[in-house]
């Protein structure tokens, strides 16, 4: 089995280890734009190697933190990352499934990047196949599931391909939930966008969207780096 790369950031670093996905830009962006400066508890659903409990880890000093996983290879590299990294005593890895996992409480926020595709071929290795397509975690369940578990005022934060987002988005607001915020991600100023930045909660009454490109005349835009440069080295 091939080794997922390894990755540093400013305050922390990602060891991969077999989790089968590394860290991608997806990651960061939702890790950077998720709402939750003022959440004390914060659940990370399919944490794989850790970065967005990381990430929130980072931004926000009180937040109590807790991440799941099916995948032991991903529990593998989350622990060792958990435990290497400055914010150890206000993290907690559970192994199980998020579906059925017993919770002690609910919670401020929720983020998660989510498995991806509907359909289309898999990957062969087991871990990445998990992580990627929603055999194991279909999304109307994964919205029932944050539905129960968040807390009434709270936020729920996730990214998606732009296609596979914008049903999502149907599938939350058929169940009741309220779309407060929608970014859309573009790789370049002359290229459509291809990912979607979801936010979700029980109440509010609008949709704020946006957008963002990633890259500008050949090199990241002004609101990609405002956005990421708390973590990024080369920034």
């Amino acid at each position: 089995m091939k080794k997922t790369k390894s990755f540093d950031f400013k305050q922390f670093k990602i060891e991969g280890g077999y989790s089968g996905m590394p860290v991608s830009t997806d990651g960061v962006l939702l890790g950077a734009w998720a709402n939750i400066e003022q959440a004390k508890t914060l659940l990370d659903i399919g944490t794989g190697t850790g970065l967005l409990s990381l990430m929130c880890a980072q931004r926000n000093s009180l937040v109590n933190i807790e991440a799941i996983d099916i995948d032991q290879h991903a529990l593998e590299a989350a622990k060792f990352n958990f435990e290497q990294s400055l914010w150890s005593e206000r993290l907690t890895l559970n192994d199980g499934d998020i579906l059925c996992h017993n919770f002690e409480h609910s919670f401020d926020a929720i983020i998660c990047n989510p498995p991806y595709f509907n359909n289309g071929e898999q990957a062969q290795a087991k871990s990445r196949a998990t992580a990627r397509h929603t055999d194991s975690l279909r999304h109307d369940d994964l919205l029932k599931r944050c539905m129960s578990l968040l807390n009434e005022q709270g936020t729920a934060s996730f990214v998606l391909p732009k296609v596979e987002g914008e049903i999502f988005v149907e599938l939350a607001k058929q169940q009741g939930w309220v779309v407060q915020r929608l970014c859309y991600v573009k790789p370049t100023e002359r290229k459509e966008a291809n990912r979607l930045l979801i936010q979700i909660g029980k109440n509010g009454n609008r949709t704020e969207c946006s957008e963002l490109t990633i890259h500008h005349n050949g090199s990241y835009s002004d609101e990609f780096v405002a956005l990421t440069q708390a973590f990024y080295l080369k920034m």
